[in-house]
Parts: C-alpha cells; sequence; structure tokens
C-alpha cells in the first residue's frame, strides 16, 4: 500500500525519491546533485527554444527589417529582457515561493485558495478536513483586515465568482495539456529540419514523415516509464546547454562583439520606436523563447526550489543569454541567410552533425517531460473530480510519481500526428504554441495575485503592483499572439474549448449528482426507529455500502433493502473523497465513525486522499478497516469512561462521533489476532501484527453454491492476492479479553464473525437524467454530453480496485 504507515519508518517518495510529507534539509552537494537532475527533468523544453525562437519572430513581415543591425540588436535586447524578467524576475524569485506542501502548478494555487479562501465548488468538505496537519500554509492567520473579510464574503456569497475561478483555472490546465500535444510536434519537427541545411536532396515531406515516426515511437515508448532512461535526460540536456553556450561565445567572437551592447534596454526602445507595428507583432515569436517556462512551477514536487533556482541561475539562463546573443551575432552579418534554418546555420560545419544528433535528443527529452506532465495534470483533475476517470499505470515500483495513462497517450498522440501533418510548418505550430504559453502565464498571474490577497496575506498593494508590473508585460504578449490566431494560433484555443468542455460538464454533472445525494438522504430518525434489525432481516457478512456522502445515509441504501429486505450484519458506509491537498498523511487518512447505537452495529468510513494520491491503492482495504474499527471501538469506550472526547475528533453530529483512527502497528491493542500463513498452512501461528494471515475456510463458506464456490476459486486462481487477503481470520485475544469491557468484546465478536462470513462491496449504478422542466443546455449538458463520458469511462469499482466476485450494483435514476 503506497502512502506506507510513517509507524513502519516509511514515507512517500516523489519522482526523484524525497520524502513528501519531511523533506530532509540539504548539504550544497545534495542541492547541486538536485539541481543537475532538474535539468533533465524540469529544462528539457525551455533549452530547446533557440530553435525557433528567431525563425518564428522574423518570418512575418518584420522579415523586410534583417539587414538593419539596430533591429537585430533590438530583437536581441526583447529576448534577453523577456526572459529576463518572466522566467527569472517572476517564476524564479516569486511563483516558486507559492507552493502547496511542495507541489507546484496550476492546481496547486488553486488549492491554496480552496483552502485559505473558501473558493471550493467541491463536494463533500467537511470541518474535519481544515484539522488536516498540511491543510494551511504555515505562518496562516485566520484573522483578517475588514477590507480582506469583505471581499472573501463578496466572493464565497456570489457563486459565480467560483465559478469563474474554476473554469479559469480549467482553462489553464487545458492549455498546459495542449502543451502535451504541441511541445512534441514543435521539438522535433525543428530538430529535424536542420537536416535540410547540408542535405538539399531532403525535401520537407521527408522530413515531416521521420518526425511522424519518431513521435510514433516516442509515444509508444511511453508504457515503458521514464525510469529505464531517466537517467540519460540530466547528461542530454546539460551537454545540449553547453553546447549552446559554446556557438553562442563562438558565434559573438566571431561575427560580432558588439551585441553586448544590446543587453541595454535602450535597444528595446528603439526596436519598437524603429519597427512600430511589425514589432508588436514580432512578439508572437519572442514569446517562444519561455516556452517551458511554466515546467519550472509544474515540477516543484519532482525536486525543491532552491535546487530549481540554483539550476536556472546557474546554467539554464546564462546558457540561454549567450546562445540569443550569438545567434543575433550571426544574424547581423549574413542577412542573406535562411532564416527558416537559422540556428543550425550559425553552426560551425565541422561540428554540424554532432550537434543535430544532440539537438534532437534534447527535444525527445524535452517532449517526454512535458507528456509526463500531462499525465500528471490529468490525475489531479480526476481527484478533483474534473475530469472523467482513466486508467492510470504506475510505470515504477519505487517511485510513485511516474504514471502513465493508456487512454491519454494514444489521444496525444493522434493529435500531435495530426497537428505535424496538417500544419507541416513550426512557423504555424509556432502561432499555437505561443498562444497556449502566453494563456498560462496570465492565469498564473491572476492567481498569485490572488494567493499573495489570501493566502500570504500581503495586503492589496503588494498584489496589485505583482498583477501590473508582470501582467502588463504578458498582456502585450498575449494581444501579439491573438494577431495570429487566424495563422495557427486557433488551435490552442480549440483544444481548449473542447478539454475545457469535458471537464466542466463532468464536473457539473458530478456535483449535480452529490446534491441529489444530499437533498435524498436517509432520515436518521427514522432509520433509528426501525430497531437493531432495521426492520429486515441481517444476514451473517460486512456490507461495504460506497457512497459520495461523507454524513447520513444515501439513498441506494433504502432503494436496497426496499426491494430486497435483507442485508448484512455489519454494515460500513465508506466514502471515498479528495481534499485540495496534494498529500494526505497514511495516519490521518481515514475518518472512523457510528451511526446509530452500539447494537446498531453501523459504521462510517471516511478515507481521504490528496489530489496526487491514488485512491484505491490499498491492497488489503477489507482486513485494515476491520482493525480499523476495533481500534475506534475501543478508543469510543475509554473515552465515554473518561468522558472525554476522542482524540483528534471532527464535528460531531446526530449519528455518532467521527475521529481519526490509524492502523496500530501492535495489534494487540485492538484486542484481535491474525493468522499469519506459513508454507505449510497447517502449521500456521498466531502472530501480534497488521500482517495477512489465511486459515482455513470458514464454516460460513461451506453454506455457499457450488456455483459461487466455483466462481471464486477461478477469481482467486487469476489474483491470487485476493485469496491470501479474503482467507484472512481474525480471533480474539485471550489475553486481554478478560479486562476488555463486556460491551466492547461482544461488538468484537459480531465484527470478526461477520468478517469471517464474508465481505460485499454493494455501490450504487445511478443514472443522471435533467428532468423534463429543465432547459435545453442543461439537457444536452446532463443527457447527452455527462452521460457519454460516463459510459466511456473507468467505472467507479474498477477505479477503486473493488473485486468484482463480491461487488454488488445498485442501480438507480436521479433526475437533477
Amino acid at each position: 500500500m503506497w502512502p506506507t504507515d510513517p509507524e513502519n519508518g516509511l514515507s512517500p517518495k516523489n519522482t526523484m525519491g524525497i520524502d513528501v510529507y519531511n523533506p530532509p534539509p540539504l548539504h550544497w552537494t545534495g542541492l547541486l546533485v538536485l539541481a543537475y537532475q532538474s535539468c533533465g527533468v524540469v529544462y528539457g523544453d525551455l533549452s530547446t527554444s533557440p530553435l525557433y525562437v528567431y525563425k518564428g519572430t522574423f518570418s512575418g513581415s518584420l522579415h523586410r527589417f534583417l539587414g538593419e543591425e539596430a533591429v537585430v540588436f533590438g530583437v536581441f535586447s526583447v529576448v534577453f529582457w523577456t526572459v529576463t524578467l518572466i522566467p527569472l524576475l517572476k517564476y524564479v524569485f516569486i511563483v516558486l515561493s507559492a507552493d502547496d506542501n511542495g507541489e507546484g502548478g496550476t492546481f496547486a494555487l488553486y488549492s491554496l485558495l480552496v483552502r485559505h479562501a473558501k473558493f471550493s465548488l467541491m463536494p463533500n468538505q467537511q470541518a474535519a478536513d481544515e484539522e488536516l496537519s498540511a491543510y494551511y500554509r504555515p505562518g496562516y492567520s485566520t484573522e483578517d483586515t475588514p477590507m480582506l473579510r469583505a471581499l472573501r464574503s463578496f466572493l464565497e456569497r456570489h457563486r459565480m465568482s467560483r465559478t469563474c475561478l474554476l473554469v479559469m483555472v480549467l482553462f489553464g490546465a487545458s492549455l498546459v495539456i495542449g502543451d502535451g500535444v504541441l511541445t512534441p510536434a514543435m521539438s522535433v519537427l525543428s530538430s529535424f529540419s536542420g537536416l535540410q541545411v547540408h542535405s538539399s536532396a531532403l525535401t520537407h515531406v521527408e522530413v515531416v514523415l521521420l518526425s511522424c515516426a519518431v513521435l510514433v515511437g516516442l509515444f509508444t515508448l511511453q508504457h515503458w516509464g521514464t525510469r529505464r532512461v531517466a537517467f540519460l535526460f540530466a547528461p542530454v540536456v546539460v551537454l545540449w546547454l553547453l553546447l549552446l553556450a559554446a556557438l553562442g561565445v563562438y558565434n559573438i567572437v566571431v561575427w560580432n562583439p558588439r551585441i553586448v551592447r544590446a543587453l541595454s534596454p535602450y535597444y528595446v526602445v528603439s526596436f519598437f520606436q524603429r519597427t512600430g507595428k511589425e514589432g508588436w507583432i514580432s512578439l508572437g515569436g519572442v514569446l517562444l523563447s519561455m516556452t517551458g517556462t511554466e515546467a519550472m512551477y509544474a515540477d516543484l514536487g519532482h525536486f525543491t526550489a532552491a535546487s530549481i533556482r540554483v539550476a536556472f541561475v546557474g546554467l539554464i539562463y546564462p546558457c540561454l543569454v549567450l546562445q540569443y546573443m550569438g545567434q543575433a551575432a550571426f544574424l547581423s552579418k549574413s542577412p542573406n541567410c535562411n532564416i527558416h534554418f537559422i540556428f543550425f546555420e550559425s553552426i560551425p560545419r565541422l561540428i554540424f552533425w554532432p550537434v543535430l544528433v544532440i539537438a534532437t535528443l534534447a527535444a525527445i527529452v524535452g517532449s517526454q517531460a512535458v507528456i509526463s506532465a500531462t499525465f500528471s495534470i490529468v490525475r489531479q483533475c480526476t481527484a478533483l473530480g474534473c475530469f472523467p476517470r482513466v486508467k492510470i499505470v504506475h510505470t515504477s515500483n519505487r517511485i510513485h510519481g511516474q504514471i502513465y495513462s493508456p487512454e491519454i497517450n494514444w489521444i496525444l498522440m493522434l493529435v500531435c500526428l495530426g497537428v505535424t501533418v496538417g500544419f507541416r510548418d513550426t512557423t504555424l505550430i509556432g502561432h499555437a504554441y505561443g498562444m497556449a504559453c502566453a494563456g498560462v502565464m496570465v492565469v498564473t498571474t491572476l492567481l498569485m495575485a490572488l494567493v499573495m490577497v489570501f493566502v500570504w496575506q500581503q495586503g492589496f498593494l503588494l498584489a496589485a503592483m505583482f498583477l501590473l508590473a508582470f501582467g502588463s508585460v504578458e498582456s502585450v504578449y498575449l494581444s501579439a499572439a491573438l494577431i495570429k490566431v487566424p495563422q495557427g494560433g486557433w488551435l490552442p484555443l480549440a483544444l481548449s474549448l473542447v478539454i475545457v468542455a469535458v471537464m466542466y460538464v463532468w464536473h457539473y454533472g458530478t456535483r449535480r449528482r452529490h446534491m441529489f445525494d444530499v437533498q435524498n438522504k436517509v432520515s436518521l430518525k427514522w432509520l433509528h426507529a426501525l430497531g437493531p434489525s432495521l426492520g429486515i432481516v441481517r444476514v451473517p457478512g460486512i456490507g461495504l455500502i460506497y457512497s459520495e456522502l461523507a454524513t447520513g445515509v444515501p439513498a441506494i441504501f433504502s432503494h436496497f433493502v426496499t426491494n430486497l429486505p435483507a442485508f448484512h450484519q455489519v454494515l460500513v458506509f465508506v466514502c471515498v473523497k479528495a481534499v485540495p491537498i496534494p498529500h494526505v498523511r497514511c495516519y490521518e487518512r481515514h475518518l472512523i465513525g457510528r451511526i446509530g447505537p452500539r447494537e446498531f452495529r453501523m459504521y462510517r468510513c471516511v478515507v481521504r486522499h490528496g489530489y496526487k494520491d491514488v485512491p484505491g491503492d490499498d491492497n488489503d482495504f477489507e482486513n485494515d478497516l476491520v482493525v480499523r474499527i476495533a481500534e475506534f471501538v475501543h478508543m469510543e469506550a475509554a473515552c465515554s469512561s473518561a468522558d472525554a472526547a476522542p482524540p483528534r475528533e471532527s464535528d460531531a453530529s446526530v449519528e455518532g462521533r467521527m475521529a481519526v483512527v490509524s492502523r496500530p502497528f501492535d495489534l494487540s491493542r485492538t484486542g484481535l489476532l491474525m493468522r499469519a500463513p506459513l508454507p505449510n498452512p497447517e502449521d500456521s501461528t498466531v502472530v501480534r501484527a497488521a500482517t495477512a494471515a489465511t486459515a482455513a475456510t470458514s464454516t460460513a463458506d461451506s453454506s455457499k453454491t457450488e456455483t459461487m464456490q466455483s466462481l471464486q476459486t477461478m477469481y482467486e486462481a487469476e489474483s491470487p492476492g485476493f485469496a491470501i487477503r479474503r482467507r484472512i481470520r481474525f480471533e480474539i485475544d485471550d489475553a486481554t479479553s478478560e479486562s476488555m469491557d463486556p460491551a466492547v468484546k461482544e461488538e468484537l465478536s459480531a465484527l470478526v464473525e461477520a468478517k469471517h462470513a464474508g465481505v460485499a462491496y454493494i455501490m450504487g449504478h445511478s443514472y443522471i437524467k435533467a428532468r423534463k422542466s429543465s432547459s435545453l443546455l442543461k439537457k444536452l449538458a446532463i443527457d447527452v454530453a455527462y452521460t457519454f463520458l460516463r459510459k466511456n469511462c473507468r467505472g467507479p469499482a474498477v477505479a477503486l480496485n473493488i473485486p468484482h466476485i463480491s461487488l454488488i450494483e445498485v442501480g438507480m435514476i436521479y433526475y437533477v
């Protein structure tokens, strides 16, 4: 199971093996190692920008100014100050500080706002969630100034403002997902276009076909994961960056050393004075110098902010500046060169082919990093209820952050190939690429301003200054990118609209379904009036009733017992929900409570996951739940005898108190024992630890029909792990039973007996329908779009890893 219990001395690791809960202080050598590794994962995309920046800048009407040295100097000056202001000043020194428990990206900013400013539209949020140790930022004060309190109240009262914020976040996430299409197409096609510089026989169509073949291979190898080749990423990118710096110095010395003067902002002013509107439009090409910048923040969870800063300031920034300066020096003395191959023409012929090979490898590394980031973003969107459930495969048993989604991978590949074949020109793809880059940066700036006000509590003046300083610059770039919408810039907008529509429809349908569950909950007073038998036949076994309700009894329960008036002697209402933090510590994950009096044998279990955790990754949930319920029974009895509240208690209600219950390392605390199998089943011994065990088949199994036994045997043959877990046998510990409270012993005996009889999973299989009185738009969203998505995504039982041999689905129609 991941994460592993801290009681066992283990904690979950991110993709670089860093403890995501308690990152150790780094020595300077460790910091340098992390900085070196970050070059391959974080900066692969940004480091390939010199392949196409000047091409994109001079490809339009600015081409007529190529012969003017002052204009070339001005373009470099604009590129230099752009890289200095946005990637260096904004991201490295400011945005990287807005981490969400070590995680970065658009959803990290949104998560901070949801927790600290109550902007959430997510259902199932409880006051107990605020007791999680990672919920609030360290040093955060709940006391607001009058102005901040008024603004917070306004935003909380007006649902439309929260909806707009969510749509903005989804739009930013969709643009990053769009990068997963554009980056491979742009990088690979740009690197292979260099073949035409010294191979005139090679046609452009052949270059496109060769690029497509590499892209197909890149996406096909995704299911193997990056761990087998990840050790090559950093050396390739570092070698590529050093080559860029060396080539830049060579071109500066050989062609035009006076290019150093263009570091002055004077050349920026003179550039726009000379070029006017053409200079403004050319900013769409300059914008490409920032592609991949968002990855610095999005990949923050893989490394540390300090290591990313050291890598950028110490290596990335100077190497890129030298390369851009060298290309400008070459271009100022070679106005007749082919601007489409400016990077490759500036390479000395003697080392052309080695540089081309390394450029191609760097392009592939940059594409791989963006594709992996896309998988991660989709997983985050799914956890927050904003994307249909897709298959997530862990490609590494040791490193949890390396994941792969087959459905997303093949969709990305098809769209990427369509873009490569359809556009066939890096200039047009560059227009689309720049549009996506500008859009993400503007979204990040807006969210950062809100974080400064609500999370950092720095006041409106600082947030306004940040918004004015960076928002104005990025708005100018965005306006230049919008001019090129008819020339390829429409692509990321179209992709984003489709992705946002899918996300919002899924979120809307999920939220409406939850609202229906809340409004149609079974009355607890009615349930209590039925008595311990609930007015039905209580059969042996444990029934796990899955619902999205964190409180109350779901409608599927009454629907089931109405049609089949029998249920298990022990009922547990299970709610698996996401909370807006990256990771939930294992010992804080489970909330256990009681529904009704003790003799009802009804419990509630709320399983909380962060947006970077994986629900259903618990391979021993049944036995783990039995142990936690036993621990809760003891806690409740101890608190009742001491007339005190349970430790770390959540909000109490009429269905009883709920408490955070961690699985005890010493099982004897619960008064239970488990049998662990030895190679010879007859020699099994009793152990006092929370480990799996097998025993002889219980007497309840003998009452099963031959058909059921045959089906179970077949399933156990396919899933041997399930067979071992299912045959675990609990016993009351005789050593502690004499001092145990009689009521507690009776309850534990009933729990053990029910576990031996078997565990059944009951899950609602709901169909969402719009009411007849609903508007046409709502009918299209619910009856067509949401229904289509729900039928073509993974079912909740599969996502939660529920064994189908024990699954009972209860069909219901929800009219929302």
